[in-house]
């Protein structure tokens, strides 16, 4: 009698999680499914607008990249699982934290991969860049908090582990996921016909481009079409607050050939 008892009791209680739990994976399927119906649109292939900032290095920025519904869904699924940033110690492969690098991140991973809004993402990337969304590695979700900051840096791989591992780093496309913030801009220090531009709150010297949602950037680490040779000139920095979404694309069986060459193409 008593275990009865306590099973009615129990009930009203069951009955209103299970319901809640119920409401909110149909409001989430809800949510998804217009975000599968706006990402198997072809409406993007007209809304993008690319803007060349610099063809020596190669930058372009993509206005309108993704709509804010895609940019609300990278940074819900990143929150929960953000940890601190680490960079790659060459002699061992493993992460480790560095005061080159003090934001907080996480990886989209396989599974996550085959979801339509990631699909439809990616997809969009391998169009605008030109390069087989299987030559891209998994997405990275960065959050930048007030004075947080990636130091100045390329993106191209000078060490054999990470050839090894995955092949060359050829490119990269940055997504800003939020605007409207402080800061935040990806500074190329070494792009531009010498002008200044603003940076954290000051003028420097070379190319910034500043966070708005929905937009990218692609730039190319490396130059050449049969001779691939790290591009120098595109060393970048960011910092301040912003959320950024890293896709990386890699080619692989690299060699370093030809370095030092075909410069008149950085």
């Amino acid at each position: 009698m008593a275990a009865r008892s306590r099973a009615r009791r129990l009930l009203p209680l069951l009955t209103f999680v299970a319901l809640g739990m119920v409401l909110g994976s149909l409001l989430q399927l809800a949510f998804f499914r217009r975000l599968d119906d706006h990402s198997r649109a072809n409406d993007w292939i007209t809304l993008v607008k690319p803007e060349v900032i610099s063809w020596k290095p190669r930058i372009i920025v993509f206005h309108n990249f993704l709509s804010s519904e895609e940019c609300d869904y990278l940074r819900e699924i990143a929150r929960p699982r953000l940890e601190i940033s680490t960079v790659v110690d060459v002699a061992t492969g493993k992460g480790v934290k560095s005061d080159v690098r003090t934001s907080s991140g996480m990886f989209v991973n396989s599974e996550e991969r085959k979801f339509p809004v990631i699909k439809a993402i990616e997809k969009r990337i391998s169009v605008f860049s030109q390069i087989p969304v299987e030559n891209g590695e998994l997405i990275q979700v960065l959050r930048y908090e007030p004075s947080q900051y990636y130091r100045p840096h390329h993106d191209y791989f000078s060490d054999t582990f990470n050839l090894k591992r995955g092949g060359q780093r050829v490119a990269t496309m940055l997504m800003y996921l939020t605007d409207g913030v402080e800061g935040g801009e990806t500074h190329f220090p070494q792009a531009g016909d010498g002008g200044e531009c603003s940076c954290g709150g000051r003028m420097v010297r070379g190319l910034c481009v500043k966070p708005n949602k929905g937009d990218a950037v692609l730039f190319w680490s490396m130059v050449g079409l049969r001779c691939m040779a790290p591009n120098m000139r595109c060393y970048m920095r960011s910092f301040s607050k912003m959320w950024g979404k890293y896709g990386a694309i890699r080619c692989e069986g690299w060699e370093p050939r030809c370095l030092g060459e075909d410069t008149e193409l950085c």
